[in-house]
């Protein structure tokens, strides 16, 4: 097959015709299938578009060119859509699973997350993932029957599962237990936590690795956190790198930075695709069906590429997450998000009216998460204005 060519569709993949549907029943589409239907909710929705406002590592520097949550999302459905075409699968499903990985992380990146699991530590904690599955089951009001976007089962269970089972096949949860937002929507419609996700999903979970390491190696060189000849410390990269300097020996580090990232995300693809196709060749399934009761994902990277990637993500920890620059940028966040969750706790008449209404007649742990659900859906932007609004003084996050 031609690169770049659509495989026909696989047996193993999801078809849209045999979806297990919606929590709430509706008419057919007479023009899109259940799946391109769900991806259209995503894009459509309020959420969605926040991402726009959400860095997503957080770091300010000058110009507008470092990611946020939505060109992120993005770029996690271009790298998805190519894996899910060269491999047969339902690309609408697909897209909707890449463009919702994201939509249950609040403001500030992983500072913003760390906070609120602080915050809510005594009400269960807070997960993007359980997150995300609130944003499309209930946070969202657009339609007049249901709260939510009525997502199919497929697609629910791509946001909750893609990176595997959540409990044991006899339903003994894991050492973390299970997130307290899924566990309680998965008691009206059961998601089987103990099986693998469809290929969709696990294209999807793969995809965002690939984006999320190659374009933060690009957001930190066009942060000056480190630079191009840094990454050779790596071997794969320093290979990459290598060939880049021998075909353009006199490119200056920007388009060599740029180069490098193209590079990488294509021999990235090119593994999971290697690795995929020798694991569904061994493994023959036959159905979705198949897919979700295999013993083991089949979509990974080969083990020398996991190497290779975790080496990846080692680097930018040092040099990226825990750089100081980013460190006191983060910390400041963390006290924003801390400041804004106490002040609500104290003052639920700070929020906004269509958040306050109920409140008196919640528990503690009710009014806790309703807190977590407004923070969370903050952008960047909107909690720094809040906290203006309620403070005195509020960091320059710079």
């Amino acid at each position: 097959m031609s690169v770049g060519m659509a495989a026909p569709r696989a047996p193993y993949g999801c078809d849209p015709d045999s979806s297990r549907g919606r929590l709430f029943a509706e008419p057919p589409s007479r023009t899109r299938s259940p799946f391109r239907r769900d991806c259209d909710r995503v894009i459509h929705s309020t959420a969605f578009r926040r991402l726009k406002h959400k860095t997503q590592v957080f770091v300010f520097h000058e110009g507008d060119h470092y990611r946020t949550r939505l060109t992120h999302s993005l770029e996690v459905a271009q790298v998805a859509r190519a894996l899910a075409r060269q491999l047969g699968l339902d690309e609408d499903l697909t897209e909707t699973l890449a463009l919702a990985h994201d939509l249950g992380h609040p403001p500030f990146g992983h500072a913003g997350e760390r906070a609120l699991d602080k915050c809510l530590a005594a009400h269960g904690g807070f997960d993007h993932n359980a997150q995300a599955l609130r944003v499309v089951t209930s946070l969202e009001h657009r339609y007049p029957d249901f709260d939510g976007l009525n997502l199919t089962w497929e697609s629910l269970e791509g946001i909750v599962k893609h990176n595997g089972p959540l409990t044991a096949r006899d339903g003994a949860a894991g050492e973390g237990g299970i997130p307290i937002g899924i566990a309680e929507f998965n008691q009206k419609f059961d998601l089987e936590l103990w099986s693998y996700a469809s290929l969709e999903a696990q294209v999807a979970a793969f995809a965002d690795d690939i984006a999320y390491d190659a374009h933060d190696i690009d957001d930190g060189l066009r942060a000056g956190l480190f630079a191009v000849d840094d990454l050779k410390v790596m071997p794969l990269t320093e290979a990459i790198i290598g060939e880049i300097d021998r075909h353009y020996p006199h490119l200056d580090d920007a388009r060599r930075g740029a180069e490098l990232v193209r590079e990488l995300i294509s021999y990235m693809i090119g593994a999971v695709m290697s690795e995929a196709g020798r694991r569904l060749a061994a493994a023959k399934p036959q159905s979705a069906h198949d897919v979700r009761h295999h013993h083991q994902p089949l979509v990974a990277f080969p083990p020398d590429v996991a190497e290779e990637e975790a080496a990846i993500k080692a680097f930018l920890k040092l040099h990226m997450y825990r750089h100081h620059r980013v460190m006191r940028v983060m910390g400041e966040a963390e006290g924003i998000l801390f400041d804004l969750f106490a002040r609500y706790q104290s003052s639920p008449g700070d929020l906004p009216a269509e958040w306050v209404e109920g409140t008196e007649r919640e528990t503690e742990g009710e009014r806790a998460r309703r807190i977590g659900n407004f923070i969370a859906g903050m952008t960047d932007r909107f909690a720094l204005i809040e906290h203006q609004r309620l403070f005195d003084s509020t960091p320059d996050l710079r």
